[in-house]
């Protein structure tokens, strides 16, 4: 797939929306601590063996990955994730970024060797992304909405910001087309497609197309 992909998102027709302004904001965050409840007998054995097996795997490393990263407004929050790398992954950021395949200060290697073999699984499957329903819960992300960079908008273009305008998501339009193969500005139109359009159904077109996406080999990013 490529960024072109996202196109679909315009058949929502702003005008049609059932909620607007503040009352789709509500009716977004009902929906999001519904189906986290719902899906609670799912999600919280599952957190809790795979915070188990990377504990077994390296004995007093961190289970948790966490950084800070670009909310709403702009305003940086602690992001988590399951800890796929190896625990020194950021300070070994120099020594690999040869193989960066993204323009900085974005970071993304294909086969990256600092991950460890748990790591893999749970990139693959999309599992490592598990943790950010406790960062949803915190009211800190959404369910759907612009993946949150791990640079702060110092690092954007002006125009870029506009993404900053809604809560960032655990997957957004993004994750179900270009998977990580595009660079900021892609990403970023991507985003302003999804906010220009926003609405309970197409949030939830986006979620049902992320259980998809995630059966495919690449995984969320």
């Amino acid at each position: 797939m490529t960024g072109n992909d996202y196109q679909w998102v315009k058949r929502f027709d702003p005008a049609k929306r059932i909620f607007v302004g503040e009352a789709y904001i509500r009716a977004k965050r009902i929906m999001d601590l519904t189906l986290i409840l719902l899906a609670a007998p799912i999600w919280v054995p599952l957190f809790l063996l795979i915070a188990l097996a990377i504990f077994i795997s390296s004995p007093g490393a961190p289970v948790l990955y966490t950084n800070k990263r670009a909310g709403r407004g702009g305003k940086t929050f602690l992001f988590y994730k399951f800890r796929t790398m190896v625990p020194n992954a950021d300070a070994l950021k120099e020594k690999y970024m040869h193989l960066n395949e993204l323009q900085w200060p974005d970071f993304k290697i294909t086969n990256d060797p600092r991950v460890t073999p748990i790591g893999r699984f749970l990139r693959r499957t999309s599992l490592d992304e598990l943790p950010q329903l406790l960062n949803v819960i915190k009211g800190e992300m959404s369910l759907v909405g612009p993946r949150p960079t791990d640079f702060g908008p110092d690092a954007y273009n002006l125009w870029h910001t506009e993404r900053l305008d809604i809560l960032p998501g655990v997957t957004g339009l993004w994750q179900i087309t270009a998977r990580g193969s595009v660079n900021m500005d892609e990403r970023t139109r991507m985003d302003i497609a999804y906010i220009e359009h926003a609405c309970i159904q197409l949030d939830l077109l986006i979620l049902l197309k992320t259980v998809v996406a995630v059966f495919k080999p690449s995984g969320v990013t």
